[in-house]
């Protein structure tokens, strides 16, 4: 979401700093109509039933986990009507415990108790684990939250990820957008518009409160990824003073319109791609050749023959020029995969598409066995209630035109295609618009920044912990998002802030071993 008040970035200290009455204040009474869900008494038990992928069903066998769904009003200004379940999966704490932790990988539409299984598994044993209960859930409408975002089925997932869209005539134009707007209609009518427009970070966030209140805890601890950011700040905004430490890793900066977020992103996935091309060409076998500076040109002579010419996955798939991009990007979150996306290249340059195409699996949630998780529905649901859609066509063509030229290693090369997107088809209005936040009696927050972030570029973390007048924690390095991942300079300094509530001291930054 981009900056549309930016101007105001010099006030925040005042309206959303650190206010040391808010440290020892009781916070604010619950909402006396909202009781009923706030005073919910929950049963936890096994979380087999609640794996939403192949993964899930073995990870979540382990005794240690339990789970639960907590209920939520759909619409909160209609508590009495319809009902949502938020899926919570928990370790409990094993020492002198403190609270919960919640925690978000993001997305939108990642499954938090799968992410949760994993970070138990990884934390369990250490200070975190001993101190808080470990909380991951699935935001309403992800995973084994209910009502789930439904839009496709396993076929029609595997149909769209066939299609290109890459003619800018008019005709191209019109074939694009007829595509999106048939997705936007599938999900209103397998979601249920009634219910889409609900989905959003508005609402969740007006969930976690209820969550915490649910688990018994009198203030929020969260750790927030990516998206996670994104719900972090709304619920800092809504509740402030019920906030008792936040961590916000791969930020993304509230103030972002659309295009501005979509272009910034794009330039640093192409800065990742320029990384990952500087560390390729100076290997032997690179297929991107030995000089950094024509990379791009010659990952576009490998790549843009897919357009006409599909190539084997070796399943009876294809691999198509979109979905080897899917498995390119997917590759370029993590500086550790760049071995691999250079096999993968290699392969698309001796006709066979294997490895992207795992990679894009792997982006997309597909199984072995063809199924889908509904992240990728979710994603673009709740995209689209987070963000007022891009339906002019002056700025339609802005849009396409600026992240062609931002990442030309996208780039088909047949011209920019200025077609709107679902958001601009979906069924309701957004419930968010890009904004500075306002956050007064926040107490003091922690956000991590990459430098080499693709997703969520460094400067949008510099800027939120300015906005919520919070401490930055500088990290150098080619990964999206860095913190609980066992690095023995972030860490540390994470955990201090989340169980003692220090603060890094000012300029604080790490470095993250090279690829």
């Amino acid at each position: 979401m981009a900056g549309l008040l930016a101007v105001l970035t010099v006030l925040l200290g005042a309206c959303s700093g650190t206010d040391d009455t808010a440290q020892t204040a009781p916070p604010p009474p619950e909402p006396a109509q909202l009781a009923a869900f706030y005073s919910q008494k929950l049963q936890w038990g096994p979380c087999t039933d609640y794996a939403s992928s192949s993964s899930d069903a073995s990870s979540f066998q382990d005794p240690s986990l339990d789970c639960t769904r907590v209920r939520v009003p759909l619409n909160y200004d209609q508590p009495q009507g319809a009902t949502a379940e938020v899926a919570l999966l928990r370790r409990k704490a094993t020492g002198d415990k403190i609270g919960s932790l919640f925690m978000d990988p993001g997305g939108p539409g990642v499954s938090g108790t799968s992410f949760g299984a994993s970070q138990a598994k990884s934390l369990g044993d250490g200070p975190l684990g001993k101190r808080f209960d470990l909380i991951g859930f699935d935001p309403r409408g992800v995973g084994a939250s209910r009502p789930a975002i439904d839009c496709l089925d396993d076929e029609q997932n595997d149909e769209e990820r066939t299609k290109t869209f890459s003619d800018p005539s008019p005709g191209g134009v019109a074939a694009a957008e007829a595509d999106s707007k048939l997705f936007a209609d599938r999900c209103a009518q397998k979601t249920g518009g009634d219910k889409l427009e609900y989905m959003g970070t508005r609402d969740v966030a007006r969930d976690m409160d209820v969550m915490r209140a649910a688990v018994g805890d009198e203030k929020l601890t969260y750790a927030g990824f990516s998206y996670g950011t994104e719900l972090g700040t709304a619920y800092a905004e809504a509740f402030p003073q019920r906030v008792r430490a936040l961590v916000l890793d791969g930020a993304i900066d509230p103030t972002q319109s659309p295009i501005d977020s979509s272009v910034k992103q794009s330039a640093g996935f192409q800065l990742a791609f320029d990384n990952f091309a500087k560390d390729c060409t100076s290997k032997p076998n690179c297929p991107l050749g030995t000089d950094p500076a024509q990379a791009t040109a010659r990952f576009q002579a490998i790549m843009r023959p897919l357009l006409d010419k599909p190539v084997p996955i070796g399943d009876g798939r294809t691999l198509g020029f979109d979905d080897a991009l899917t498995g390119v990007t997917q590759a370029l979150y993590l500086s550790d995969y760049w071995p691999i996306l250079q096999r993968g290249i290699s392969e698309v340059a001796t006709g066979s598409g294997r490895v992207l195409g795992l990679l894009a699996d792997s982006y997309y949630e597909r199984d072995e066995q063809g199924r889908y998780t509904n992240s990728l529905e979710a994603f673009q649901a709740i995209t689209c209630v987070n963000q007022p859609p891009v339906t002019d066509p002056a700025q339609v063509k802005e849009l396409a035109d600026r992240t062609d030229q931002a990442a030309p290693f996208r780039s088909t090369g047949r011209g920019a295609v200025a077609a709107k997107d679902a958001c601009a088809f979906w069924p309701v209005p957004p419930t968010q618009t890009p904004h500075t936040p306002n956050a007064p009696g926040l107490p003091p927050t922690l956000v991590v920044s990459v430098t080499g972030d693709p997703a969520t570029p460094y400067q949008a973390g510099v800027d939120l912990a300015q906005q919520l007048g919070g401490s930055l924690l500088k990290v150098e390095g080619n990964q999206h998002t860095a913190s609980l991942r066992g690095d023995p300079c972030i860490d540390p300094k994470v955990i201090s802030y989340l169980i003692d509530l220090k603060e890094p001291d000012e300029g604080a930054q790490c470095s993250l071993p090279p690829a």
